[in-house]
Order: C-alpha cells, then structure tokens, then sequence
C-alpha cells in the first residue's frame, strides 16, 4: 500500500504542528471485529487520512533491528505494540516520543506486563543511525533495549526510508540542507500507532506530545481483550 497524501509538518526543522490525538472511549467495539477500541470520535474516515488509522492492518513491512542483528516484519508481531518514527539527532519531537515510549514501557515492566508488549521505534534517518549510534542514544535517552520488549528498526537505505516511513506509513519528513551537512536536521510529523496482536491499528496518537496516561489505558484495554 503506497500513501500518496502524506502527513505533513508546520513547524521549523525536527518541528510539527500541534495535532490533537485520535482518541475515543475504551470499550469493545461491534462496528470492527478486527479492533478492541471502539472507532475514535472523528470527522474522517479511516480511508480518508495517509497513515494506518482506526481498524487498517499495518503495512506488512520487514525491517533490520540493528542492535539484535535480526530483522522483525511488523505483521508477525505476536502482542499488542506501539509505533513512533523518528531520528537520533532529533533536539525538539523526536525525544519526546521516545521518552513516551520509555514512559510506558517503564509501566509495562513495573507493573507485570512487559512481555505483553512491544516497542517498535522506526528511524528514517539510516545513514546516522546505526547500530552503534542507536545503542549510544538509548543510553542518552534512558532506555534499555537488552529488554526483550524493546526494538529499534532501521530501514537499510535512504530509498528505503522514504518507501516505508513516508510512503507505507504516511508520515512526511524532509532533510534540510546546512552547509555542515553532518548537522542536517529533518522537518517531519509526530505518529505513534497502537497496534494489537493481530496487526490491526486500534489508535494512531497524532501527536508532538502524546498523553502516556491515555496510551497506558488504551493498551491496558486491547490487551485484555
């Protein structure tokens, strides 16, 4: 499935707009036989958006996890997980959706659910983001990913970046061009995916600043289903 209507950033570089969550009540839903969470309140379709929204299946996508030296297709994913996209040298969106990650698996791990989850960070910046680097930046950012639920996925290319990230998953990101180009930096828009164990997307948080209490609740409902 290639997205030809991508979701797009406002804001300056490693910035986005500030777009409110997609979120509804908890409850399980008659209108979707493929979902725990009943259909968001909205004013769109789930057809209508570029990313996997409400009830759509993830894209059946393989990518690397570097740091585990295996590769994960998101379709075979046997529990519930969570989705975000970003890049390591990120000063602005992109820490805040991994410390949310963070956030939550700290809860899965405190709480006696950690294998009942899984974390799935995608970076669209592969040709700084390596294996080393995302180990260096795990420590940066707290996180341990010798933890089992844990993975950062690393599309192989730029090419392929741009085909899984933007195109599969509708979320837009740009390059800028400094003159140092070692310090580039990216626009690019702010999505974590709630995913369950069947592959179909209960929430997409269309959010810079995603609430952890509310992903916390939603997970904790698709999970006992």
């Amino acid at each position: 499935m290639h997205r030809r209507t991508f979701l797009r950033s406002t804001g300056a570089a490693g910035a986005v707009g500030g777009l409110a969550g997609c979120l509804g009540a908890v409850g399980l839903g008659d209108s979707n036989p493929d979902v725990v969470l009943e259909e968001p309140d909205r004013q769109f379709e789930s057809g209508d958006v570029p990313y996997p929204a409400w009830g759509q299946r993830v894209p059946d996508v393989t990518l690397p996890a570097p740091i585990e030296s295996r590769e994960v297709r998101l379709r075979d994913v046997e529990t519930p997980s969570l989705l975000t996209f970003f890049y390591s040298h990120c000063r602005t969106v992109c820490p805040v959706l991994i410390s949310t990650q963070r956030n939550v698996q700290a809860h899965a791990l405190n709480n006696g659910y950690g294998d009942a989850v899984s974390f799935f960070p995608v970076t669209f910046d592969p040709a700084r983001d390596t294996a080393e680097r995302l180990q260096t930046y795990a420590e940066e950012m707290n996180v341990d990913p010798a933890e089992e639920n844990w993975h950062f996925l690393r599309p192989a290319s730029k090419d392929r970046a741009k085909a899984v990230v933007q195109e599969e998953f509708g979320v837009a990101f740009q390059r800028t061009e400094p003159e140092d180009m070692d310090s580039y930096m990216f626009t690019h828009a702010a999505l974590t995916l709630l995913v369950n164990a069947d592959g179909f997307v209960e929430r997409a948080y269309r959010s810079k600043s995603p609430d952890e209490e509310t992903i916390i609740a939603d997970l904790k409902a698709v999970r006992g289903a």
